[in-house]
């Protein structure tokens, strides 16, 4: 199997679980950040569970991808500014817009109007990263493609 196919795989139960969950639903979103409902952080505290025990497992095991033949590596780092600034864009947008990034796919994959305008903000938010003229924050290759093709010099290298 392809990676792409089993991506897509992936991403389609990942879809189907949040909106079976229905977290997709602004107003579930909405409940649990007015703190009217425990719905979500229980959901959120059951996937950081989950999460958990699977860095476990993987610890011990041989950490290879399960998609592509590669070497998992899991080294800590001490949070930065540029985690703190992104939390809180984050927190932000999704306080407004009661929806996260996978919700709001979700919303468009139903027909959800709402969801186009959120998605909108999202794809436009991409953009202006993606334009920006400051170097990578945490490159997935050692040049990223985009930025070569663009002509915009070398990323800087990882501080890790």
């Amino acid at each position: 199997m392809s990676a792409r196919a089993a991506g897509l795989g992936v991403g389609l139960v990942f879809g189907v679980t949040l909106s079976w969950s229905g977290l997709a639903s602004p107003e579930v979103i909405r409940d649990a950040l007015l703190f009217k409902d425990s719905y979500l952080f229980l959901l959120f505290g059951s996937a950081v569970l989950v999460a958990a025990v699977g860095l476990a497992l993987m610890r011990r095991a041989e950490r290879r991808a399960l998609l592509v033949d590669a070497q998992i590596t899991c080294e800590p780092e001490r949070p930065a500014r540029r985690h703190l600034t992104g939390a809180a864009i984050f927190g932000l947008g999704w306080g407004i817009a009661d929806a996260c990034p996978g919700p709001i796919a979700v919303q468009v994959g139903q027909g959800i109007a709402w969801g186009l305008a959120t998605f909108t903000g999202v794809v436009i938010g991409v953009y202006l990263f993606v334009r920006r003229e400051e170097p990578e924050t945490e490159p997935a290759t050692d040049v990223p493609t985009a930025r070569r093709a663009r002509g915009r010099g070398t990323p800087a290298p990882s501080t890790r």
